[in-house]
């Protein structure tokens, strides 16, 4: 008698959370199905600011705000080399170039930052002329107001004829990030147009973008607008440690992935998935937009 009590009790003991959890489950789910747009948008981006991004609900994906908090930050060429330690791995095309008594630094970014496919390119600037020796240890500034350049982008998988994203506009750190879908890097391609202060510049960028081993052909320029496409991968080259290294944490960002479709299975939508996140466990929806953590300290 006394063990059957004994196994009933431990049955309900193991029962009850599930139970529970089954009940705030259908809760939450219910409160996000009967939410319009607008009142999904609003919640996002009250959400989504203190981190930095925006949702953009006619592509369904996110990207960097003009005034989030990395701006402070500036880049540097240590990001990069920090980025696969925190399961980002990502090609990186950083381009140097002198202008107006400044070396200025156009980066461009694609890959899978966690469980987010995503692309970046951001505008920085230091003071004065660099070495070519200084490149590497330098903190670049993120440009002000008045030198943001007008970008526009296309990002794209080579093996889809859906993009990802197209988005334009006058910015320093234009972003795009998909949440759950999973990508390698190599499979990714993004178009960029950067419209500069002046021809001069344009030039001086275009240059750059030769010695980086660009030809002629791959790239447009037009008065002070400069138009190529970053394709290819540079992630998984290296010494053979390096690529296990980041194979494995494809691997493990594939997985990731996975779970944050089977978790969010009711929704297809990136803004029901992430405020389903937000509801239901919100310590995994905190760390799901840590997106660039590195790029400087938590807020």
């Amino acid at each position: 008698m006394y063990l059957l009590l004994a196994l009933l009790l431990l049955i309900l003991i193991i029962l009850l959370p599930c139970a529970i959890f089954q009940c705030r489950r259908k809760r939450v789910i219910k409160k996000i199905c009967c939410m319009r747009m607008d009142e999904k948008c609003k919640v996002l981006d009250n959400l989504l600011e203190p981190f930095g991004y925006a949702y953009v609900p006619s592509q369904d994906i996110f990207t960097s705000r003009i005034d989030a908090w990395q701006r402070q930050f500036g880049y540097s060429a240590f990001y990069d080399k920090a980025a696969s330690h925190f399961g980002m791995i990502i090609d990186s095309l950083p381009v140097y170039f002198d202008y107006d008594n400044r070396t200025w630094l156009i980066e461009f970014w694609k890959g899978q930052y966690g469980i987010n496919t995503g692309c970046e390119i951001g505008i920085y600037y230091a003071d004065r002329i660099l070495g070519k020796d200084e490149l590497d240890h330098t903190l670049f500034k993120s440009v002000s107001n008045e030198d943001m350049p007008d970008i526009s982008l296309v990002f794209y998988k080579l093996t889809s004829d859906k993009n990802i994203s197209h988005l334009s506009g006058r910015h320093w750190w234009l972003t795009t990030f998909k949440p759950g879908l999973f990508s390698i890097p190599s499979g990714l391609a993004l178009w960029s147009s950067v419209t500069l202060k002046s021809h001069e510049m344009a030039v001086a960028f275009y240059n750059a973008l030769i010695k980086l081993g660009y030809s002629s052909y791959e790239i447009n320029i037009c008065r002070n607008t400069v138009t190529f496409t970053f394709a290819g991968g540079l992630a998984t080259s290296g010494s053979t440690l390096h690529k296990l290294r980041i194979s494995a944490a494809l691997y493990f960002n594939r997985l990731l992935c996975k779970i944050f479709l089977l978790i969010t299975r009711p929704f297809t939508l990136s803004s029901d998935r992430v405020l389903y996140m937000y509801y239901y466990l919100p310590f995994i929806f905190r760390r799901m937009l840590n997106i660039r953590k590195i790029k400087g300290c938590k807020k």
